[in-house]
């Protein structure tokens, strides 16, 4: 508990500014998108029940991993925020050599913060070396990655940043689709992600089951790592008087801008509270990838977003909570949490608490520290304990 207090007192000066916010994914975001001829940012056709695989084609070998014997981009089926039919792309890596009798067990990938525009899409970029080593280390133990782009990021609508619900199905229909594939996959199957995708991974965990009843499939556990966790209850803070810690970078500002392009699809009135600034980054926000939108932003901070204070809005406690609450309760399988303590982008003590918010209500949850690791390092660094802690979830 020492080692607790510790830690959120140093972390503290981070929870108004970083803690509102995940790291982004490390990505070639800027260059022109490559479709591999599969472009469905102006998809228009009937869209059938979730799960259901639209198309398929061969993705462009620049954009795969060095683990896998081949690669495929996909469209499918989902459900939006509005809880409406959507659309959702994403890429399904499969590992060399022959399946194993019953078929490859399937792991679906959360990616972290890229944008929300199109040109983000992390199916039609090359992946960094990071993830590329990570993604192969799965394929390379026998795992199909797929890997959801999340709707709206590359299809029609703005992808809806951070909304626990609309992520989850995203990407529990992801795997539904893949098993509609001509390939010999096992009905089993986990999450992984990483920072905001780590976040998007747990959510996904708390519905894996529910989302994909009837489909056959077999949700077995979930890894996570420098996962923001209770974001809602940092957001709720923000206004014109939020306290930043000294020497914020502006990368702060552009993730406050992505959550407000967001939220406020879902509920306009949060214009209302916005200023000119906040207006025009909230409208930035839609389009530009990460790195451009830091540098676009990066005369204004985030209390400079806001003429009033969000909370001022009618019922935004509850509102946010639906739309990035972390659940706390109600896993059926297994949790990893895998955290730096080096970690500068999620406050360590966001995963911390959420480990014992898990565990107070009973859930299995696995923690793991890593001392000397921070954000990105705790990835690969976590594989030692992940590996063999979902080998144990797929033999049962």
């Amino acid at each position: 508990m020492a080692l607790r207090a510790n830690l959120a007192r140093l972390t503290a000066a981070f929870a108004v500014g970083l803690a509102l916010v995940t790291a982004p994914m490390p990505t070639a975001s800027a260059a022109a998108p490559n479709w591999s001829g599969l472009d469905a940012r102006a998809f228009v056709d009937r869209v059938p029940a979730p799960g259901a695989l639209i198309r398929t084609v061969p993705l462009d070998p620049a954009l795969s991993v060095t683990g896998a014997a081949r690669a495929y981009r996909i469209l499918y089926s989902t459900t939006d925020q509005h809880n409406s039919p959507a659309v959702s792309t994403g890429a399904v890596f499969v590992p060399k050599g022959q399946a194993p009798q019953g078929g490859w067990p399937v792991i679906a990938w959360a990616h972290g913060t890229v944008g929300l525009g199109d040109d983000c899409t992390p199916s039609a970029q090359t992946r960094s070396a990071r993830d590329n080593e990570y993604l192969s280390h799965w394929l390379d133990q026998g795992y199909v990655v797929v890997g959801s782009d999340y709707t709206g990021l590359g299809t029609p609508g703005l992808m809806s940043y951070l909304n626990s619900v609309a992520t989850a199905h995203a990407i529990i229909d992801s795997v539904i689709a893949a098993h509609h594939l001509d390939l010999p996959l096992s009905p089993k199957w986990a999450l992984v992600g990483q920072s905001q995708g780590g976040a998007a991974a747990v959510a996904s965990a708390r519905w894996a089951t529910e989302f994909s009843k009837g489909t056959g499939l077999d949700y077995r556990g979930v890894v996570a790592t420098g996962t923001p966790a209770n974001i809602d209850d940092v957001v709720i803070t923000a206004g014109p008087d939020m306290v930043l810690p000294p020497g914020l970078g502006p990368i702060a500002s552009a993730y406050t801008a992505y959550i407000l392009a967001g939220f406020r699809e879902l509920r306009p009135d949060v214009n209302s509270v916005l200023t000119p600034a906040g207006l025009a980054a909230a409208g930035q926000a839609e389009t530009l990838c990460t790195a451009p939108l830091s540098a676009a932003v990066s005369g204004i901070t985030p209390p400079e977003f806001f003429s009033a204070p969000l909370a001022s809005l009618p019922d935004m406690r509850r509102a946010l909570a639906d739309f990035m609450g972390t659940p706390v309760a109600g896993y059926d399988r297994p949790i990893f949490l895998g955290v730096g303590l080096k970690d500068r982008d999620v406050p360590p003590s966001s995963t911390l608490k959420f480990a014992d918010q898990l565990k107070a209500n009973g859930q299995d949850v696995a923690l793991y520290v890593y001392p000397e690791d921070d954000h990105a390092s705790t990835v690969l660094t976590s594989m030692a304990d992940s590996t063999p802690f979902l080998q144990a979830q797929f033999a049962g």
